[in-house]
């Protein structure tokens, strides 16, 4: 089996490096964000992105038929897990995307092998977190690679599954992280530790709704059938809320935690906000932000991190349409 660890200093540094590179050219978003993390918390929560990135691509790939994307979904865990070599994924993976379009991702691919490098420089607490939710996305995605058409998914319940498996299980991963490398934080959330699965669902729902024009394109829907729009932005509405709870948990002191959850909550709030505002959209860039709002709000959350009436005051102007609309 291939040797994951890297064997000098100049090879994780090497690695790491290779990382960071990565992560800018697929998330341009998560690369301001996830460098305001302490750095060992950086380096597992940058890893544990692209190892999800990568699960994402293969759901992603509309030519592939769902057997074929469980096939390599398999192979993906197992070398995740160490139950396989990684090429026995990387190989076959790039064979059945050689007419994938983003050549960023298939970069990725092709450097799976240096992502888990990486990953085994980290604890083994935090490993253990990353193999847990590896396993529960890649394990729930390939059940629901059967289930993609044009209708939706079949009610509110299969909803919140699907929600769970791809973006929840991050929530508490996050939370297993956090606790991980703070003590107060660990104090602070016990009890409250389904406000992490909201977490990540909020910002699951958030992609739904903005990423439906391109996925009704390509046939797919991932909204509740029968499920009003209006009720959809409800439920959104009110994950933030848990979402909200969830931050103001993060002691004061872990600065660039509080900042990083909270970026990504208010880029959600508001686009969620311009959603609402809008009855119908044909393309996502209709609704996404625009990079002045996002480094105008960059900008604000260190401000605002530092108090909590801010951000509650924050969350509730900036949520305005997204109330007057459901």
């Amino acid at each position: 089996m291939q040797t994951l660890a890297p064997n000098n200093a100049q090879n994780r540094d090497a690695d790491l490096a290779y990382q960071k590179a990565i992560l800018g050219s697929v998330s341009r978003t998560f690369a301001l964000t996830i460098p305001l993390l302490p750095p060992e918390v950086e380096k597992v929560v940058g890893n544990t992105y692209l190892l999800c990135r990568i699960v994402d691509t293969i759901e992603d790939a509309a030519g592939l038929k769902p057997e074929v994307k469980q096939q390599l979904s398999r192979l993906f865990l197992n070398a995740v897990l160490e139950k396989s070599d990684v090429q026995s994924f990387v190989k076959p993976c790039l064979t059945e995307l050689h007419a994938y379009g983003n050549q960023d991702e298939l970069d990725l691919i092709i450097n799976t092998p240096t992502v888990l490098r990486i990953l085994h420089t980290c604890s083994i607490q935090d490993r253990a977190a990353v193999a847990r939710c590896v396993s529960i996305m890649s394990e729930g995605m390939s059940r629901f690679h059967g289930k993609q058409n044009q209708a939706g998914l079949k009610d509110l319940g299969e909803f919140e599954d699907y929600c769970y498996v791809v973006a929840g299980v991050v929530g508490e991963l996050l939370t297993t992280i956090f606790s991980n490398h703070s003590k107060e934080f660990l104090k602070n959330i016990k009890g409250h530790e389904p406000l992490a699965i909201a977490f990540g669902q909020a910002l699951q729902i958030t992609n739904i709704l903005k990423d439906s024009p391109e996925d009704r394109a390509r046939g797919v829907s991932w909204k509740p059938v029968g499920i009003s729009h209006a009720a959809l932005l409800q439920i959104a509405y009110q994950k933030l809320q848990e979402s909200l709870q969830y931050i103001l948990l993060i002691p004061e002191g872990d600065g660039g935690i509080r900042r990083f959850c909270f970026l990504a909550f208010g880029l959600a709030v508001m686009t969620l906000s311009k959603i609402a505002n809008r009855k119908h959209f044909d393309h996502k860039d209709e609704v996404k932000l625009t990079r002045a709002t996002v480094m105008t709000f960059y900008a604000f959350a260190k401000i605002a991190v530092r108090s909590n009436t801010l951000m509650q005051l924050f969350f509730y102007i900036a949520s305005g349409a997204l109330r007057r609309a459901i």
